[in-house]
């Protein structure tokens, strides 16, 4: 089935954790992916020690979309889209079964990959399909398109946080 983390609240990269952990401990293998990430997050350290994951990212931190050059734009596409690509793979051979894209929400919205890979994939996800995986998704502002492909969306909701007061984020906490 497919799983949906989205809204403006914390907490929806460590909700997929949670899932991945849980995975983990039942036998799953799990092939951990980030979209739009590519700085040092603390989550990896953990993750990076379990011998049923395996991680798919960018090595190179982008910065901002907003602050991207053209050609940032056109290696991160590259970059996406060989992420799906061994997600495809690993999938399509039983390698892999839970598949997390941590912030794919954001290239979806920017154009950042090629969307018949994706769409090619949560095709896998869906109920009765052969692909036997459940795929997890996290981001802000989820398109229509992944909302209907869901089987469980949650909203996180931000009711209050620190950087309203002016609190940058904290290591540990936020990454």
């Amino acid at each position: 089935m497919i799983h949906l983390y989205t809204g403006e609240g914390k907490g929806k990269t460590t909700a997929a954790i949670g899932l991945c952990v849980r995975a983990v401990g039942r036998g799953y293998s799990v092939c951990f992916s980030q979209f739009m990430k590519g700085n040092d997050t603390g989550e990896l350290h953990v993750l990076e020690s379990l011998s049923n994951v395996e991680i798919l990212r960018s090595r190179k931190n982008y910065g901002f979309y907003a602050s991207m050059s053209e050609a940032d734009k056109e290696e991160l596409t590259e970059v996406h889209n060989s992420i799906l690509d061994s997600l495809l793979e690993k999938v399509g051979s039983g390698a892999c079964r839970m598949v997390i894209m941590d912030e794919l929400t954001y290239p979806v919205k920017w154009g950042l990959l090629d969307m018949e890979k994706l769409e090619t994939l949560l095709e896998m996800g869906k109920e009765g399909s052969t692909g036997n995986v459940e795929i997890v998704i996290t981001g802000r502002d989820a398109k229509d398109f992944l909302k209907n492909a869901a089987d469980y969306i949650t909203q996180m909701e931000c009711v209050r946080h620190p950087y309203e007061k002016g609190i940058a984020a904290r290591e540990g906490i936020e990454f």
